[in-house]
């Protein structure tokens, strides 16, 4: 349906889809407000969203550039050698009113209980979504992040629920089978000793889904798993941390690129 997936997002879904057919084969950033990519063929791109948050302006060095370059440098390097995905060798990042936002179907947004979205750039997100976008948030904790988190994104969907997403969804199940939920918990671990940030002792993967059922939110809240790329080769953090953390970012891509 033309509303649900707009012609721009010209990422080559049906190239995508038979290469994903042999998926699991055994440095720099660009902030490219205008688009431009450098080798813009690729199949996928990690674009980071740019948005206003509180004490911050619009396009600053604020919450949004949390983790960067190194977590996508590491995750788009783990893409290229887990997958046949044919993956940009740069990130960029976008604002949400950026003109070219439509041609990317996969947005990462990080430290989201802090984000303050206009009503304009709700509307646009809302329109991104409806249309075949996919949106990953990520390392947000506690009640009170939450309360921050939800009050924008009400502003998006006011009509749509937030919900836990059951196990048994594709998400979960395309390049990798996660039927278990580990808690990621970021850098800080190492020093706390807790999985934990706040009051976000319980690890949720929450999501919003169109009326045809496809995810288009998904919600990794009091979780890291930008920490767990961007630190893949400290030897204290955890293998296991790093290793599923790569796992749902790899299920997350092959979603956004495939439904």
């Amino acid at each position: 349906m033309e509303h649900r997936r707009n012609r721009r997002f010209g990422l080559g879904f049906a190239a995508t889809a038979a290469t994903l057919a042999g998926v699991l084969c055994s440095d720099t950033w660009s902030q490219s407000g205008g688009g431009i990519a450098v080798d813009p063929d690729a199949e996928f791109r990690f674009v980071r969203l740019a948005y206003s948050s509180a004490g911050a302006r619009s396009g600053s060095r604020g919450g949004w550039l949390t983790d960067w370059p190194d977590a996508e440098q590491h995750l788009i390097r783990g893409v290229q050698r887990l997958t046949r995905i044919d993956a940009a060798e740069e990130g960029q990042s976008l604002s949400i009113m950026d003109e070219s936002l439509f041609d990317y179907p996969w947005l990462y947004a990080v430290e989201v209980g802090s984000w303050m979205l206009s009503d304009e750039e709700a509307a646009r997100l809302r329109d991104y979504l409806l249309r075949g976008g996919f949106l990953v948030v990520d390392d947000f904790h506690g009640s009170m992040e939450w309360a921050g988190f939800i009050e924008s994104m009400h502003r998006v969907f006011p009509d749509r629920a937030i919900v836990e997403i059951p196990i048994e969804d594709a998400v979960f199940h395309l390049a990798y089978d996660l039927p278990e939920q580990i808690q990621i918990p970021g850098i800080q671990s190492l020093y706390s000793g807790l999985t934990y940030e706040r009051d976000g002792y319980t690890p949720h993967w929450r999501g919003i889904y169109d009326d045809e059922g496809r995810l288009m939110v998904v919600i990794n809240f009091n979780m890291d798993l930008g920490d767990a790329w961007e630190h893949a080769d400290v030897p204290e953090y955890a293998l296991q941390y790093t290793t599923r953390a790569y796992k749902y970012a790899i299920n997350y891509i092959l979603y956004a690129m495939t439904h």
